[in-house]
């Protein structure tokens, strides 16, 4: 039997870029920072700190949100924090390990999870047995800690590369993770931060250690201490092979966004597609959107797509919004999409309030706190509303997921459990439609049966009332409603 932790499924994730989301003025800043509400450089640092996060936990909390997933926290020379020189020291320009603790205790006395990155296939040229490496060559006793061809070592001067890294990148030499030692390193520091008190980890390209005995252990050791920790892995494409139960509990599941911005982000930036990832993302209508969705719930055991990670961009691809030129109305659609679908939401900081992005770095643009007439309030009430039906909704959780119609643009979709019914209905083309639902007998919505609308994209609606064997719902132009039976 497949397990993966309960809390998931009621969970909502907000993604955190710890440069960029919030400062605080208790953590000392060196000289050279950009300007906060500078465009981001790909070197730059701007200086955002985990102390930063601390103090915003309020805000966090009135969006709805109680689960953050952190980009890599680890001392590192990127402002990214994906060149790892230390997997034990939290960064010293994010607050170091004191600001980690104390984030770490202000979010759990509020019941918010933390889960944090781990790089676990490659280092930064700066991680120890690296260096001891660069230092003293074939001499070293850490040559096998990686995929090393020559010596010495080609790190810096531009020359082939005569050590595998990720890539081709020299800034990220490749583990060796079939040497023992490097294995138990990587599992001790996987333990160290489970001990710690973090609720999971988010693995970096895991598909990059080919390696089912690696992953298997890392999940016995990470489950020996905490049970209920969430191990969630970076995988782009279907994913069964890590999802049977002995290793991830879910990936970031890309496949949703790209189903997403195939059918509500159009038409779309299709060179901000490409860039992220998603390219060929075609086109779809009503009944490639279902089928799509369909077939991603059919890939997985229902465990596994009660606890996916589902996205609509993240810090390695742009922005939804600008994905779908800035068209306010697929992001509030998809939103509300995600936000009734199965599994776990997780928001890219910043989205609630309209910030926009195209590739990396521009995607990981400082969150704008000290210019709040630039936020998008009605979208941020919007992610509030949609959050607060999703706590309140057991059944948009828990629930089980049909679709009932799927003609031209429009879908719907039922969510129930037990007595709970609701349909979601959403229209993502240019013109109003009425959705004529045929309400079978297992739906439990018989004639003279009423849903009130919970929820719309646009403007408040009257009940819908099933009759002659149908529920006739209308929709404007690019609107979604959700309707719940009394």
């Amino acid at each position: 039997m497949i397990t993966t932790p309960d809390w998931v499924q009621d969970a909502i994730f907000y993604q955190i870029f710890p440069d960029r989301f919030a400062k605080s003025a208790r953590v000392a800043k060196p000289a050279n920072l950009e300007a906060w509400d500078a465009k981001p450089t790909t070197y730059g640092f701007k200086g955002g700190d985990l102390l930063g996060v601390a103090e915003r936990l309020d805000y966090l909390q009135e969006l709805g949100v109680d689960a953050i997933y952190f980009t890599p926290v680890f001392q590192s020379p990127a402002n990214h924090r994906y060149h790892t020189h230390d997997y034990y020291r939290v960064d010293p320009l994010l607050g170091g390990d004191a600001a980690f603790r104390e984030l770490l205790e202000a979010a759990h006395r509020r019941g918010m999870r933390v889960v944090i990155d781990g790089v676990f296939n490659h280092t930064g040229r700066g991680f120890y047995q690296f260096n001891h490496i660069l230092e003293n060559g074939a001499a070293s006793p850490y040559v096998d800690w990686f995929y090393i061809k020559g010596y010495p070592l080609h790190a810096y001067e531009g020359k082939p590369l005569n050590y595998e890294a990720w890539w081709g990148i020299p800034a990220l030499p490749k583990l060796n993770t079939t040497t023992p030692a490097v294995r138990e390193f990587l599992f001790g520091v996987a333990e160290h931060w489970i001990r710690r008190g973090i609720d999971g980890w988010r693995l970096d390209v895991p598909g990059e250690i080919n390696d089912d005995a690696f992953w298997q252990e890392f999940r016995r050791r990470v489950k020996a201490i905490n049970p209920h920790a969430y191990i969630v892995g970076e995988i782009w494409h279907e994913a069964q092979r890590w999802l049977k139960g002995d290793q991830f509990d879910a990936v970031m599941n890309y496949q949703f966004t790209r189903a997403c911005v195939g059918f509500f982000a159009r038409p779309c930036d299709e060179n901000l597609v490409a860039a992220a990832g998603y390219a060929p993302a075609p086109a779809l209508d009503a009944s490639g959107f279902a089928y799509a969705i369909n077939h991603l719930l059919g890939l997985y055991d229902p465990a596994i797509n009660r606890a996916q990670l589902n996205l609509l961009d993240s810090h390695d691809t742009a922005r939804f919004l600008s994905m779908a030129r800035n068209d306010r109305d697929a992001l509030k659609l998809a939103t509300l999409f995600q936000m009734t679908y199965v599994g776990a939401p997780s928001i890219y900081y910043g989205d609630e309030i309209g910030v926009a992005g195209g590739r990396d770095p521009d995607c990981r643009r400082a969150f704008p706190w000290d210019a709040p007439d630039t936020w998008d309030h009605d979208l941020l009430r919007f992610f509030k509303a949609c959050i607060a039906l999703r706590r309140r909704c057991e059944a948009l959780r828990a629930g089980e997921f049909q679709f009932v119609y799927a003609v031209g643009q429009a879908v719907a979709f039922l969510r129930k459990l037990g007595r709970q019914r609701v349909i979601v209905a959403l229209n993502a083309g240019n013109a109003p439609v009425n959705l004529d639902i045929v309400i079978h007998g297992h739906y439990d919505l018989p004639d003279g049966a009423t849903l009130v609308c919970e929820l719309s994209t646009q403007q408040a609606k009257l009940p819908v009332t099933a009759a002659n064997g149908l529920l006739r719902v209308h929709l404007d132009k690019r609107e979604g409603a959700v309707f719940q039976a009394l």
